[in-house]
Formats: C-alpha cells, sequence, structure tokens
C-alpha cells in the first residue's frame, strides 16, 4: 500500500477516536439536548483535523500536474508531515494549523496566539529540513522542499519583519502554488512522485496496513453527531426563547424546519 492511500488527518483522526473511545458514553438526556458527543480530550485533534480535511480540498484542487500525499509519516514513531504537494512548481511540505475562532500574529520567527507564543513557525522549518533530507537521500539527488504554513484563523496579523516560512489562509494555497516559475521537468515530477509516495522514502516502517476508510467512516459518523448535536441545540435555544413568549410547546413541532433556518444562518 503506497502513500496515495492515506487520507487527510489519519493519524489526527486516528488520535481524536482513541481519546473518543476512553470517553463516557452520552446519556440519552445529553443527546436529546444537544451536548456537544467530542470528548474534552479530543477537541482539539477533532479540530485539527477538520482543518486538515479543508486545505486538502484545497489541495486536491490543484490539477493533475501535482501529486499530493497526506498524512505522511516521518521517522519511527507517530509524527507526520499532514500534507506533500509534488509539482512542475516545486515540492512543499504543508504544516496545517486549524484556529478557527482566534486572531494570528505573524512577525519574523513570532506566531501568536491571543497573546500566547507557539512553536508553529520552528516545526514548518524542521518539516520542511526533515523532508528535503529524506527525499533527496531517496531520489539520489538534492531535492529542495519548501515548508509551509497554512493557517485557518478568524484573522490574522503580519509584523514588520518577514517570518521565514510562508504563512497563507487555506484560501491562498492553491493560487499561491500554481502562481510559483516551473522547477521541475514532467518527466522529475512523475520520478519524484513515485518515489515520494513509498512509505520507506520517509519512515523507517516500509509497509504498515492502515485501515483508512473504517477510520474514515468512523470520524465522519462522528462530524455527523457534532452536527446532530448542533441542531438540537438550537432547537433548544429556540424553544426556550418561544417558551418565554408564550408559544404554546406543540408549536415547536412545525417550527423545527425554521429553528434550524433561523439559528443555522
Amino acid at each position: 500500500m503506497t502513500l496515495r492511500a492515506r487520507r487527510p488527518g489519519y493519524a489526527v483522526m486516528q488520535e481524536c477516536l482513541r481519546l473518543q473511545s476512553e470517553a463516557p458514553v452520552r446519556t440519552r438526556a445529553q443527546r436529546f439536548w444537544g451536548v456537544d458527543p467530542v470528548a474534552p480530550p479530543a477537541q482539539s485533534w477533532f479540530k485539527g483535523a477538520l482543518g486538515e480535511r479543508r486545505v486538502a480540498a484545497e489541495l486536491d484542487r490543484l490539477g493533475p500536474d501535482f501529486t499530493v500525499l497526506h498524512a505522511v509519516p516521518v521517522g519511527k514513531g507517530s509524527t507526520d508531515i499532514d500534507h506533500l504537494v509534488i509539482g512542475p512548481t516545486g515540492v512543499f511540505s504543508i504544516n496545517t494549523k486549524n484556529h478557527s475562532g482566534q486572531r494570528v500574529f505573524v512577525g519574523g520567527s513570532s506566531f501568536i496566539i491571543g497573546g500566547k507564543k507557539t512553536w508553529h513557525i520552528g516545526a514548518a522549518q524542521s518539516e520542511g529540513r526533515t523532508a528535503t533530507r529524506l527525499l533527496s537521500a531517496a531520489a539520489g539527488e538534492a531535492i529542495l522542499v519548501q515548508p509551509l504554513l497554512v493557517v485557518a484563523a478568524d484573522r490574522i496579523t503580519f509584523g514588520k519583519k518577514r517570518p521565514p516560512v510562508v504563512v497563507l489562509r487555506p484560501d491562498q494555497v492553491r493560487g499561491w502554488i500554481l502562481g510559483l516559475r516551473r522547477a521541475h521537468s514532467d518527466e522529475a515530477v512523475r520520478y519524484l512522485s513515485m518515489v515520494a509516495e513509498e512509505r520507506g522514502t520517509w519512515h523507517a516502517a516500509a509497509f504498515v496496513a492502515d485501515d483508512t476508510l473504517r477510520l474514515e467512516q468512523r470520524f465522519d459518523r462522528l462530524v455527523r453527531d457534532v452536527e446532530d448535536a448542533r441542531v438540537r441545540r438550537r432547537r433548544a435555544a429556540l424553544a426556550v426563547v418561544l417558551g418565554a413568549v408564550g408559544i404554546p410547546v406543540a408549536g415547536l413541532v412545525a417550527l423545527g424546519g425554521i429553528a434550524t433556518a433561523l439559528l443555522g444562518s
């Protein structure tokens, strides 16, 4: 099995579901009132998986001239590169961060979220160096892998100092890659893609039978449960409002669709 079979966010989904399996099952009342089904320890992993899926959707629109690999395992443990892109404009390792609902400041090597400094810039740089070393060794020639940091956030503010890695929003990454000058011939792209899709290029364990389809199906069920819980919370909130103004509870059945539409916009 080559890395083409790996789905975006594989490792993150795997950890999310592991933590989820250790959490207590929601009671009937909790399900009725729409309590969030994602356990607190799994929340950041769930959000991260959604972020990787969003970026993957943009990358998959690059077209047939590009090879896009997801969740590329690196080294000996569970570390992975979120996305690897190989095409005529270059080879790119992409580190994805989902900070939806937050404001981000980027200046020089500083990446600050809510006043707290993170190591996102350094992590992206490290991934690029590692990917360059491993792909060059496997290809038998020097191949530069350029690191990108793709960030989902409510707002990204850039300081005067330019960051050492390119920082983009998810909706910018496709156009940015396509807008670069050609760096590799079609023959070179085909060769590098063949080398890159082999797990042994990146990881000490050359073969691991990943059940990607079943894992993704389980995660998709969790996503549906989250959406269902959101709808139930909206209806419950509307029921409280309507009850406060004296509308009979029986009327809520007919207003269920209206509640979802009004509160979902």
